[in-house]
């Protein structure tokens, strides 16, 4: 079993930053493809970005392309979200959650290959 607890959200203002982190703890998730949604955890959620095991192989969203970096830290145990030039639409619950399986490529913004979530962190960004 693998739990994930988010941290970093908050209040922000367009056009700055915020910074997630997503910490597991129960076991180590080295070896875990790790993503984060919004809106809301499983089959809700929309698809943020991802980073696979060894932090080589990352994915985003259009809507954060370029502007929001997820990376990975095994030792720690935890993995960021850096969210620059934050938008107002960016507010939302941001959800982290891992794969016990390495996705495919095009896997990596289906819900479904996902089996363990946290219990998200909210995102405010104002105008």
């Amino acid at each position: 079993q693998v739990q994930l607890v988010e941290s970093g959200g908050g209040l922000g203002q367009a056009g700055g930053s915020l910074r997630l982190s997503c910490a597991a703890s129960g076991r180590t998730f080295s070896n875990n493809a790790v993503a984060w949604f919004r809106r809301a955890p499983r089959k809700d959620g929309v698809f943020v970005a991802a980073i696979s095991w060894s932090g080589g192989s990352s994915h985003y969203a259009d809507s954060v392309r370029g502007r929001f970096t997820i990376s990975r830290d095994n030792a720690k145990n935890t993995v960021y979200l850096q969210m620059n030039r934050l938008k107002p639409e960016d507010t939302d619950v941001y959800y982290c959650t891992a794969s016990t399986v390495p996705p495919l490529d095009n896997e990596y913004s289906d819900w479904a290959v996902y089996t363990y979530w946290g219990r998200g962190t909210q995102v405010t960004v104002s105008s």
